[in-house]
């Protein structure tokens, strides 16, 4: 890491510890999905990454990782390598750019509705309970007993289960509580509320902080917002504002990552044509 580098990440705002694929995932999403078809040269993800506190051999290896996984393809320019996006990781970038975006974090206009998966798989498919809970809960379902989830609102399940293959599986209803059902009881017994207040407070305060000084690069600082909100808002269901507790503290965690990315939008981008070294992505 040179030396400008190592300043920038060590003003950038502490907090958690960011798995170096959410730092990458948000690189590509945020300097490459709605660029065109395009690949990076690896040393400009090197540079850039390290920015926001990742070292030359975890980017390395967390490109290698993301090729064998098909979320990303190599492309060889003379003797650089370059790196762009596959259809699949487009798409799951295009999905989680709508959550981002486009979805406040708090959860006004809910109807009064749920939606109820229930699966029973064979004992032996770890992998595949794994992969539904996982995808479950970035759709922001919890888990009333083992086999039964549950989310507010009507949300379109079915497309998950069939790209896992598990449609013979798994019922999906759309139904309302009776009125002998306590929502608020059945919302504080199936999610962990004190886990994600906490860490929709502890963003707040952290980036709050930030603000008064503004240390550190656009682009790093950028990565490390972005990442860091998707990793909260993928453990929060969205449930009713009206069962929350009162003083729900992701109502001014949304509107402090919304401030801090419009200040850091348009000198990332100048700062990433300046450090990216790009060229068109060929048909694989």
């Amino acid at each position: 890491m040179h030396e400008e580098s190592r300043r920038t990440a060590v003003d950038a705002p502490s907090g958690p510890q960011l798995r170096p694929q959410s730092l990458m995932l948000a690189f590509f999403g945020n300097n490459v999905l709605n660029e065109g078809p395009l690949c990076v040269y690896s040393g400009s993800i090197i540079d850039v990454l390290a920015r926001a506190g990742v070292g030359e051999q975890a980017v390395r290896s967390t490109l290698s990782r993301m090729v064998n996984r098909g979320l990303l393809q190599r492309q060889r320019e003379g003797r650089r390598m370059h790196f762009g996006l596959t259809p699949q990781a487009a798409q799951i970038l295009h999905d989680g750019s709508k959550r981002l975006w486009d979805t406040s974090a708090v959860n006004d206009d809910w109807d009064g509705t749920w939606t109820l998966l229930g699966f029973s798989l064979p004992e032996s498919w770890q992998r595949q309970r794994h992969d539904l809970r996982s995808r479950l809960t970035w759709s922001g379902f919890g888990a009333v007993y083992s086999g039964l989830w549950i989310a507010p609102g009507d949300v379109n399940v079915s497309g998950i289960v069939a790209e896992l293959g598990l449609t013979a599986h798994v019922k999906i209803f759309h139904a309302t509580a009776d009125d002998a059902t306590d929502v608020g009881l059945m919302i504080r017994d199936t999610w962990d509320l004190d886990s994600v207040a906490t860490r929709y407070a502890d963003f707040d305060k952290r980036w709050t902080s930030w603000l008064d000084t503004g240390s550190g690069d656009p682009i790093g600082n950028r990565l490390r917002l972005i990442s860091e909100w998707l990793d909260i808002i993928r453990t929060d269901p969205r449930l009713p504002a009206r069962h929350l507790p009162a003083g729900w503290p992701a109502r001014p965690a949304h509107d402090t990552f919304h401030r801090i990315a419009e200040l850091t939008e348009a000198p990332a981008r100048r700062m990433a044509a300046e450090l990216l070294e790009t060229t068109p992505l060929r048909p694989s």
